[in-house]
């Protein structure tokens, strides 16, 4: 039997924020079963790891459909698992061995995790005629990161008010898209739409935060952000810019614990 941890990430209460999946295992697993396991979770992200030698761990993260290279909630929820199931001492930061490099997480002495993650700058874009169509947009900039379509709306309540067409927005030959605004109670809003990778609202993306960061930092003359994803679960993202680099923080919350018997 193999342990599978439920996590609900960037919330401090159950049933908000973005869940995700953790599994951790003592060595790597065929790739096939992770994409069964995760089609079965049916979540935005089952996260797999592998301890090594030094501490460290292999992370893989899939979607109900794909693998993907990066990926914030989730290993947001891994560091939670590895610190409640003593996998790692709470004074140990948990360092991560994935596609997009080293990615590093720390417990906080508030309870929240604070994760190092790499930036992604936003190049200005057109946006399809077909993408506006389908989220129904006329944005005030569009732009594109190396996995995401990226756009400015003029208001918090046009971001909230969006009620895309995932059939249209799933022919877009990206990762995803973020659609953001100014917050009102925050310093900015997001929602992220990614049907082309199994998902077609996700409800707190923190990957997304790394561009979301770098682009409002000259808007708003500030490097650290309380930011808000605003979709119906919600959820809240401590943004920080170092360089080159993104720290993200937030809260987790362990909802359900059980056993995969095949």
């Amino acid at each position: 039997m193999t342990r599978i941890v439920q996590v609900d990430a960037f919330t401090s209460e159950p049933y908000r924020g973005n869940p995700a999946a953790v599994c951790v295992t003592p060595e790597p697993r065929p790739e096939s079963w992770m994409r069964d396991v995760a089609r079965e979770m049916n979540l935005a992200e089952t996260a797999f790891l592998v301890p090594k030698p030094d501490g460290s761990f292999h992370l893989r993260w899939f979607t109900p459909a794909v693998e993907v290279k990066l990926c914030g909630h989730a290993t947001l929820a891994s560091a939670h698992v590895l610190w409640e199931d003593g996998h790692l001492h709470k004074n140990a930061q948990a360092r991560f061995h994935t596609l997009s490099g080293l990615l590093t997480a720390d417990l906080q002495p508030d309870g929240s995790i604070e994760m190092d993650f790499p930036s992604t700058p936003i190049e200005p874009a057109d946006a399809p005629p077909q993408l506006t169509l389908g989220l129904g947009l006329n944005p005030v900039f569009a732009g594109m990161t190396e996995f995401d379509y990226f756009l400015e709306a003029e208001s918090e309540a046009a971001v909230r008010a969006l009620a895309p067409d995932f059939t249209q927005l799933k022919k877009m030959p990206v990762r995803g898209i973020i659609v953001t605004a100014r917050g009102e109670n925050h310093d900015f809003v997001s929602r992220f739409f990614a049907p082309s990778s199994g998902i077609d609202e996700d409800p707190v993306t923190g990957s997304a935060h790394c561009a979301l960061g770098p682009y409002w930092a000259p808007k708003l003359k500030k490097q650290t952000f309380r930011a808000f994803q605003a979709s119906a679960r919600g959820g809240e993202v401590g943004v920080r810019i170092e360089g080159d680099r993104i720290k993200l923080s937030g809260q987790a919350v362990t909802v359900m614990t059980g056993n995969l018997l095949a």
